[in-house]
């Protein structure tokens, strides 16, 4: 291994090929395809006493991470393309490699064992500034990584990709004396998490928008412990252990989605989900492309699950024993979001509830994970025609 050199114009540091590529992999699906800024190609590295920090922003998210080092000379940042570095990283096995890096023409060295790579960066001096909270009206919040991570696995599926009503593009979060609350819903489905170990002073929410919520769900499976939510009017600020990610908050009013919520549901199907979600998941394979429609014929002691397409004469039924109270009633939903809502809960055991066919079932698990928790997912029905 080659060894370190000081110079004055230069930055140096010594860095594990794999996990600079882990870090730098996990950072850079912030970094969108169409930026706003060229500059916003590239990963800003900070070089400081303490170590190195890699920044990747598309304006709207920025993340951060931090990496330890022990053999560190100079201090600066430069700008380095993303994807240029992210390629010639993974053809490394795991080694340690030497950066050398000019602060004046941003020339940049990764010396390996047994070669050079030279590359260019830019100046870091470019690269905008990661926001800041207001501190006059921020809120913080300690919770587990495990509530937050299960708060977005619960929900994040569930969110739309409606231009028109951006409120309904991200996960709400609300946090009160009582507990927090996870809520997403694309206008066919909704699901609504709740948590009690997660409690603050007062009621406040937020809604947090898809794409960050979907890099916390990456990175939060590496963490233990606690993390620190911050957030005021306009930013969220999540603090990891190794990572932080601040981001822009979707701005308006989430809609009130307890009024969808049926209270009154006297018919009641309770059934093992792996084997609900198996059937529905075959018997979808004849239903209709363009609906995805199934039925559910619901009797005492099972359910069957039927599914056709006209077009091409095709069909297909399978029956299920199930505990079922109530009418016996035939009722349609969408098979991908059925199966969707099933693989979002863990219960071996699901709870199908319903008034009637023209309203919104409800599933819930027969046995809760923890006392801690409570979870409900709604489905709207869709019609089915007599012949089915």
């Amino acid at each position: 291994m080659q060894t370190l050199k000081k110079t004055k114009t230069q930055m140096k540091f010594v860095v594990s090929s794999t996990e600079l590529l882990s870090r730098l992999q996990s950072i850079n699906r912030v970094i969108s395809t169409k930026t706003v800024l060229p500059i916003l190609d590239n990963f800003l590295f900070e070089l400081t006493e303490e170590g190195l920090v890699v920044i990747a922003s598309d304006l709207e998210t920025t993340m951060r991470t931090r990496i330890a080092l022990d053999n560190v000379e100079g201090q600066g940042k430069v700008a380095i393309e993303a994807k240029r570095l992210t390629d010639i990283l993974k053809e490394f096995p795991e080694q340690p490699l030497i950066f050398e890096i000019n602060n004046e023409s941003y020339a940049i060295d990764i010396l390996s064992d047994n070669g050079r790579f030279s590359i260019m960066g830019q100046d870091g001096g470019e690269y905008p500034d990661m926001p800041s909270l207001a501190e006059e009206n921020t809120l913080s919040i300690n919770m587990s990584s495990d509530a937050l991570l299960k708060g977005i696995e619960k929900t994040i599926f569930a969110t739309a990709s409606d231009d028109l009503r951006p409120v309904m593009n991200g996960i709400l979060m609300q946090f009160s004396e009582e507990g927090s609350t996870f809520v997403a819903s694309d206008a066919h489905k909704l699901v609504r998490y709740k948590r009690k170990d997660v409690t603050v002073n007062g009621q406040s929410s937020f809604i947090l928008p898809k794409k960050p919520a979907s890099l916390l769900k990456n990175i939060l499976p590496k963490e233990s412990g606690e993390i620190r939510l911050q957030f005021d009017d306009k930013n969220a600020y999540f603090n990891l252990s190794d990572y932080e990610l601040i981001c822009r908050l979707v701005e308006g009013s989430y809609p009130n989605y307890e009024t969808v919520i049926p209270t009154n549901n006297p018919n009641k199907l309770t059934v093992n989900r792996l084997d609900f979600v198996t059937i529905v998941k075959r018997v979808a394979t004849v239903a209709n492309q363009a609906s995805n429609l199934i039925k559910l014929e619901l009797n005492d002691g099972q359910v069957v699950v039927s599914a056709q397409d006209i077009d091409f004469s095709m069909s297909g039924q399978e029956k299920l024993s199930a505990q079922y109270e109530g009418e016996a009633m035939g009722i349609g939903f969408k098979s991908s979001f059925l199966v969707d809502i099933l693989n979002a809960m863990s219960s071996e055991n699901v709870v199908l509830q319903m008034s009637d066919p023209s309203r919104a079932g409800i599933i819930t698990p027969l046995e809760a994970e923890s006392e801690n928790e409570d979870e409900l997912m709604l489905l709207m029905p869709m019609m089915v025609n007599d012949e089915f």
